[in-house]
């Protein structure tokens, strides 16, 4: 697949665009890859597309298949990645940078489709328990449930990661059932044109579940209602400018910014030029100078070192920042890339001279003015030679903790103890991540809670976590992206957390009946389903919420307690001395937990074969009361939950996950024991 010579909006179901407008132009060489059309779009037709179509299509689906959807699209994308890796070279970006959009992008909705089919129900109705008891005969309840929001979603990406942009944002939305418009940033928009290309190829996506706007936005946000949200990425000035739009204010429209912001890296104090942490720093901030050739919003800006080792560090970057190869990364030994385009060159350079006019500032490496790229047709191109600064007195430098140059930039800022290391990364007014690397677990205890105030993430590296560390500058699907204030105070991925951010929370109230009816859970006081046949016995598709069973009475005698400890070898002084037992709290001996637990089991559990195929864990394990020796226990055991994961055992047949709700009671009615099992049902 190559770009075409017009770029394609894709708006109501239909592709728009014949007639060239601006042209799009390698990174690499300055030739053109491809133009925006100059048709204009009709927004309104796009939104009420999303709201009807998309929204009808996306809900006749669950969590579950919408998961299912997920992992063979990422597969799919995998199929054809190579075809993306070769536009994503038009952007500047080294193999190794399009593996961190293309492969990381895939990685993702991989991610939310193992999370999604683990974490959430069939149907779309999350149960966000716990349940409150509001009356006093416990037939009034409360509790809250996650629903499908009915409106839409905006995504307005930046330019820096085309493919993973776009991904990271439409996995927990479209797990969420929200429909989404995805618009690009203008520059690199021919990759997240081919992709969409692809997502639509795949016939996997519900109709109307993605559009995608080339160019401008219009009036598009002026056409959401409370409903939609809208998701940003790019620098905290647009997002300042489009969260303060009236039209958002006015209708209470949700709005997720993630901006780039000046992150810093903090070398500790307790870590010498001798230790492996030194080193690590170094290599940590040559390498976010140069990965993406430093486009990254969550590249280091601010690298914090102790006064004493400022010139260790400036030689040892100054040394690996020399042996850096930039140009066309088809050229041999190339290790940097350009940048997206000939607007962002200009923008660097007019950034770091800003930032040399101040007091207090030095350059500690850049390549003379005579600067080559490497590669044919590369003097060209939007290359930019890394750029390593310093600032001496940076606590009376505002435009240091102000000022982002997105590009290969960095600024080394001495500081003379940790506190001030922590005050200079306070300065930055709210970060999307920040690094520590130290030796020293006291050290990190004492600067990570006071820094985390201020950034969405935080990084810690030593010599032990290095092998394994994603680094400083990888967002990850299961943890949250995104910071406080000058970030933009919003968040993205963080696992489940990002699809519940989709979702419209809800409390409702009623009987437990009601209360069950809504969440599909069982809830304790609804009506039981009571039969002949044992719960147990049940095959996935014929089990109800709410069937029950209640077991025979068991004593709890004291020859079952001195055979349990004799088996597990627990013979903790309560079970056993009853001399010491009568002077604790309890004034007797008790049962071990665990016997109750297990003679529970053995009351309810099924002992044939049948469709019950495996237990495999305990949820919410509580005892409540002792169970004293000669006392009756019976358990309730009731069908909870159940959660079709589309998934075939070895024998070919389906399976589904029920969740089962134990109540264990004493011969006075009251509860002992309360806990979920969690079992694989085997379908008919």
């Amino acid at each position: 697949m190559s770009a075409p010579s017009v770029l394609q909006s894709f708006i109501a179901g239909q592709w728009v665009g014949q007639q060239a407008a601006a042209p799009l132009c390698s990174a690499i060489n300055a030739q053109v890859v491809a133009h925006t059309h100059a048709e204009s779009l009709d927004f309104q037709s796009a939104v009420d597309h999303a709201r009807a179509l998309g929204l009808r299509e996306l809900l006749k689906t669950d969590f579950q298949q919408r998961a299912a959807i997920l992992k063979a699209l990422a597969k799919y994308l995998v199929g054809r990645k190579e075809e993306l890796y070769a536009i994503s070279a038009h952007t500047g970006a080294t193999r190794n940078d399009s593996w961190i959009d293309i492969e990381g992008g895939t990685a993702t909705l991989f991610a939310y489709a193992s999370m999604g089919s683990s974490e959430l129900p069939s149907g779309n109705v999350v149960h966000e328990g716990p349940v409150h008891t509001l009356g006093k005969g416990g037939q009034f309840l409360g509790t809250h449930i996650l629903v499908p929001r009915r409106g839409l979603a905006v995504h307005i990406n930046a330019f820096n990661f085309p493919v993973w942009g776009l991904l990271e944002k439409f996995a927990p939305g479209f797990l969420a059932g929200q429909p989404c418009i995805g618009k690009p940033a203008t520059a690199t928009s021919y990759l997240t044109y081919a992709l969409v290309r692809m997502m639509l190829d795949s016939n996997l996506l519900p109709p109307g579940a993605v559009q995608l706007v080339i160019g401008g936005t219009g009036d598009l946000l002026d056409r959401l209602n409370g409903q939609d949200m809208v998701t940003f990425t790019g620098s905290a000035d647009t997002a300042a400018l489009l969260r303060a739009r009236p039209h958002l204010l006015h209708n209470g429209i949700p709005f997720n910014a993630e901006a780039d912001s000046l992150n810093c890296a903090i070398l500790a104090d307790d870590v010498t030029p001798d230790d492996p942490e030194f080193d690590l720093f170094v290599k940590e901030v040559a390498r976010e100078m140069t990965v993406k050739a430093g486009q990254k919003c969550t590249a280091i800006r601010r690298a914090i070192v102790p006064r004493r080792h400022l010139d260790a560090v400036a030689e040892r970057l100054r040394d690996r920042l020399s042996k850096v190869v930039v140009g066309d990364p088809a050229a041999q030994g190339v290790k940097m890339g350009a940048l997206a385009c000939k607007a962002q060159q200009l923008d660097v350079a007019d950034r770091v001279r800003q930032l040399l006019a101040a007091p207090h500032m030095s350059v500690v490496y850049a390549q003379p003015d005579g600067f080559v790229p490497h590669g044919q047709g590369a003097a060209e191109g939007a290359f930019f030679s890394p750029t390593l600064l310093a600032c001496a007195k940076p606590l009376e430098v505002a435009v240091v903790h102000e000022l982002e140059a997105f590009g290969p930039v960095s600024t080394l800022m001495p500081y003379d103890d940790m506190d001030e290391a922590v005050a200079l990364a306070a300065r930055g007014q709210g970060s999307l991540v920040g690094s520590l690397v130290t030796k020293t677990p006291a050290v990190a205890a004492h600067v990570v809670p006071r820094a985390a105030a201020l950034h969405g993430r935080l990084h810690i590296l030593d010599a032990r976590s290095s092998a394994e560390s994603t680094g400083h500058g990888s967002p990850l699907p299961y943890l949250k992206h995104g910071g406080p204030g000058r970030a933009g105070g919003g968040e993205e991925l963080g696992g489940i957390r990002a699809v519940k951010h989709n979702l419209q929370r809800s409390a409702i109230q009623g009987s437990p009946d009601m209360v069950m009816a809504v969440t599909g859970e069982y809830v304790r006081g609804a009506t039981l389903i009571e039969t002949d046949v044992h719960p147990m016995r049940q095959a996935f598709e014929d089990l109800q919420i709410g069937h029950s069973l209640l077991t025979p009475p068991r004593v709890i005698s004291a020859e079952d307690v001195q055979a349990f400890g004799d088996l597990t070898g627990d013979t903790f002084y309560m079970h056993f001395d009853e001399q010491a037992a009568k002077a604790s709290t309890f004034g007797q001996r008790i049962a071990h937990g665990y016997l109750v637990l297990s003679a529970a089991a053995g009351l309810f559990v099924w002992t044939a074969p049948g469709p019950l195929l495996a237990n495999y864990g305990l949820d919410t394990l509580r005892f409540t009361k002792p169970v004293a020796l000669g006392d009756t226990i019976r358990a309730r055991l009731t069908a909870k939950r159940k959660i079709d994961r589309m998934k075939l055992g070895a024998d070919g047949k389906g399976q589904g996950v029920v969740a089962w709700d134990v109540e264990v009671t004493n011969q006075h009615g009251e509860v002992v024991a309360s806990y979920d099992i969690l079992t694989l049902v085997a379908k008919r």
